[in-house]
């Protein structure tokens, strides 16, 4: 079970902002900095009050977990609200802007000036000398860092606030600045918390081995995400296009270098045992609540308490029908998925890659007397004993029902995997933000120049092609030569429905073309034309009767699982081999909940993936919404056409 509960009712006094105005600026009486940062305690208390407004309401808790910040990519579509999914936002798109400062400008803001009245008070007046005083300084410029590295991927340009509203008042109306001197800030922050932070092992007692809380390998992964985005493209508002951040050569080669020695030294020192050897265990592990930094590949998740806060499982999973109190673990609560699989992307695995079955699923849980009414035509008893031995035609069972191709949804997070009961919305699955193979894959990418192929000296002694290779192995595949191009697809198959994606689309500039270019490809996969001639408007699969699924309390004697898929891959065209109807094996429509060849839907209006070509290059990022506008004392306007 877990032990970071530091997420729920901490009500702190130091940084404590009012619900109305994050940024109005506390009394003296009330925020007294020398008197809370001389107690590690204290301090330690001041630094949960800055991961208390992860949990917060409209905050990541149900909102940046839950769809709004992926989006639609190449490869992942979201089903949340609509304006947001096609990049169609306006400045006054309700769910993420909020009239009373609970909403995530507000909360990622609030963050940013919690860390910094933390890391000036206890620069100031905190003992240095104490090991545990040093790690939460370490943790401040990560938390801090982490903060901006989210406000710009999310806006782009924004404030830029490096000292508190006690050593600045004026600081609440200060106007956006250029994101370039927030990636260079961080640069040096980064290192310096490098050098505060021990490794996992060496960190104090209230964060040795925990992956909810920093360690030096958290502070080198977030240099190498600041670098590379800052060394790749992005949209900006003085061409209203994109533009590759610095056009400067020289100061892309230290950004490639810098984080190929970043990346390195996080290498180099957790060996090849943080990679682990089975790639649905990293999600297991996840699910199972599995916080012990040695056995998981997480290098940080923000952390929620069990069953208390954070709805990542609620809105991250696969849908279930009448599945609580039946379904192992899912006592109580929703299934509001939102995260589903683009199409084509199910077709573009290769043979053998381990990946694809952990990422997608075909089916939703359901639970329901008989086959399900209108899922198949075959009534008769001796077809249900066939398709589900062990029950009666009538017998209530849990069971999978497969879907139509463009509702498979993510399969990296289960109900049936967590290790306690489920039971409510606020299932407390920690949000996962780095994982040593992304650690390992920016350190590929670094080595060959990035996007921009700029040319570097790899003074590391790593390489590059074995830590590809690392990856791919794991996912049983064979080498591949270390490219741009492979690299890119590399990183899809790796994390797909892990909120990267996007971003990785942004840095390269290929988010709206490779958007634009994957409409293009469903197209053709409704067609089957082009690379999809070859492909089937029909899957084919049998039953597998385990129990293991069903939650020992229920009634339910039976659960049966989907095996055998076939008429997901190129090629698999036609009937598989010992087809038969009468042994079991079930015949459905690829398309929906028809019979076996039917072809009902077209991409155009089941898979839109942005509103339209024109306003699509200036969506890539939120706008900054009216009422932060409003409350901004004119310092904040809108860019990009809103």
């Amino acid at each position: 079970m877990k032990t970071s509960k530091y997420i729920v009712l901490m009500a702190v006094m130091v940084c404590a902002a009012s619900c109305k105005d994050f940024f109005e600026p506390v009394s003296p009486s009330a925020m007294d900095k020398e008197y809370v940062f001389q107690s590690p305690v204290r301090t330690g208390n001041a630094i949960e009050a800055i991961y208390h407004l992860f949990g917060e309401d409209n905050s990541y808790r149900n909102r940046l977990i839950c769809g709004y910040q992926g989006l639609n990519t190449d490869i992942e579509r979201s089903t949340k609200d609509q304006d947001f999914t096609l990049y169609s936002m306006t400045p006054s798109s309700a769910n993420l802007s909020k009239n009373d400062g609970k909403d995530i400008w507000g909360y990622i803001n609030a963050m940013v000036e919690r860390s910094n009245n933390a890391i000036e008070g206890i620069e100031q007046y905190g003992n240095l000398e104490d090991p545990l005083v040093r790690y939460y300084l370490g943790e401040a410029y990560c938390l801090r860092a982490f903060a901006y590295l989210e406000l710009t991927k999310y806006w782009g340009d924004v404030p830029i606030r490096f000292v508190s509203l006690e050593k600045d008042p004026n600081g609440i109306k200060i106007p956006k600045g250029d994101r370039n001197e927030i990636y260079a800030h961080l640069r040096e922050d980064l290192k310096k918390a490098a050098t505060l932070l021990p490794w996992s092992e060496d960190c104090p007692s209230v964060a040795q081995y925990k992956t909810t809380r920093p360690s030096k390998a958290l502070a080198y992964a977030l240099l190498a995400r600041n670098n590379l985005t800052y060394a790749g493209w992005a949209l900006r508002a003085d061409v209203n296009d994109i533009r590759l951040n610095t056009p400067d050569d020289a100061l892309r080669a230290q950004l490639y270098e810098e984080t190929m020695w970043a990346c390195a030294e996080v290498i180099k020192h957790e060996g090849s045992y943080k990679l682990l050897d089975d790639y649905a265990q990293i999600f297991k592990n996840l699910c199972a609540d599995v916080e012990d930094y040695r056995t998981s590949e997480f290098i940080w998740e923000i952390p929620f308490a069990n069953g208390t806060r954070g709805q990542f499982m609620n809105y991250n999973t696969a849908k279930g029908d009448k599945c609580l109190g039946v379904l192992k673990n899912n006592v109580s609560g929703s299934t509001n998925s939102c995260q589903t699989v683009v199409p084509t992307f199910i077709y573009d695995f290769e043979a053998g890659d381990k990946r694809r079955d952990v990422t997608v699923l075909p089916y939703v849980w359901v639970s329901s007397p008989g086959l399900g009414k209108g899922n198949f035509s075959e009534k008769d008893t001796a077809f249900v004993e066939a398709a589900m031995p062990g029950i009666a035609g009538t017998e209530t069972r849990l069971w999978q029902k497969s879907q139509s191709i463009s509702s498979f949804f993510l399969g990296k997070y289960r109900i049936e995997w967590m290790v306690r009961d489920r039971q409510s919305n606020d299932d407390g699955i920690n949000y996962p933000i780095v994982r040593y193979a992304d650690v390992a894959l920016m350190f590929c990418e670094a080595a060959i120049g990035g996007i921009t192929k700029t040319a570097v000296s790899n003074t590391t002694g790593l390489d590059p092609q074995v830590q590809f290779d690392l990856i791919r192995d794991r996912a049983g595949l064979a080498s591949k030569p270390l490219n741009m191009e492979n690299l890119m697809q590399e990183r899809a198959f790796e994390f797909c429905g892990e909120y990267i994606r996007k971003y990785d689309l942004m840095r390269w500039g290929r988010l709206t073309s490779n958007l634009i270019a994957t409409m293009k490809r469903l197209e053709a996969l409704d067609a089957h034309t082009g690379e999809f001639a070859n492909t089937s408007d029909s899957i084919y699969y049998r039953f597998k009767m385990n129990n293991e699924y069903l939650n020992p309390k229920s009634s339910v004697k039976n659960a049966y699982e989907i095996i055998d898929v076939w008429g997901l891959r190129k090629g698999e065209v036609g009937r598989p081999a010992g087809f038969d109807k009468s042994a079991g094996w079930v015949a459905k429509s690829v398309f929906g909940d028809q019979e076996e060849g039917d072809h009902v839907i077209g991409p155009k209006s089941n898979y839109r993936l942005y509103d339209n070509e024109k306003t699509l290059p200036l969506r890539h990022y939120y706008p900054i919404f009216l009422t932060n506008i409003g409350t901004s004392n004119g310092a904040l306007w809108n860019d990009y056409n809103y």
